[in-house]
C-alpha cells in the first residue's frame, strides 16, 4: 500500500473568502471517491489548530500500489480537481510512502 499525504495552504485576503477556498478544494477532492481505480481512502481535513507553522488543509490517500499511485496522477478525474484547486493554493507539499 502507498500513503499519499498532500498539505497545502489556501488563498483568500479575508477569512470569507478563505472558508470558500477551503470549502472549493474539499468538495472538488470528495468528488473523486470512488472514480479512481486503485484509490482505496481519500479524506480532507482542515485545519483547526490556526498556529502559524500549520498548513490550512491536508489530504490523505491510501493507494492499493505505487503504479495505482502513478495512474491517479494522470487520470482524468484527478486533473478535472487538479484545474479546478490550482489557483486556490499559495504552497504544497507532500510525502508518498509504502506502508505494510
Amino acid at each position: 500500500m502507498i500513503k499519499h499525504i498532500v498539505m497545502w495552504n489556501v488563498r483568500g485576503d479575508t477569512p470569507e473568502q478563505k472558508a470558500l477556498n477551503l470549502a472549493t478544494l474539499q468538495r472538488s477532492f470528495e468528488s473523486l471517491r470512488g472514480r479512481i481505480p486503485g484509490l482505496l481512502r481519500l479524506e480532507i481535513g482542515v485545519d483547526q489548530s490556526r498556529i502559524d507553522y500549520a498548513c490550512d488543509v491536508v489530504l490523505y490517500s491510501e493507494f492499493e500500489s505505487q503504479a495505482a499511485l502513478e495512474s491517479y496522477a494522470s487520470h482524468p478525474e484527478h486533473l478535472r480537481v487538479k484545474r479546478e484547486v490550482g489557483d486556490l493554493r499559495t504552497a504544497r507539499f507532500q510525502v508518498d510512502y509504502s506502508a505494510p
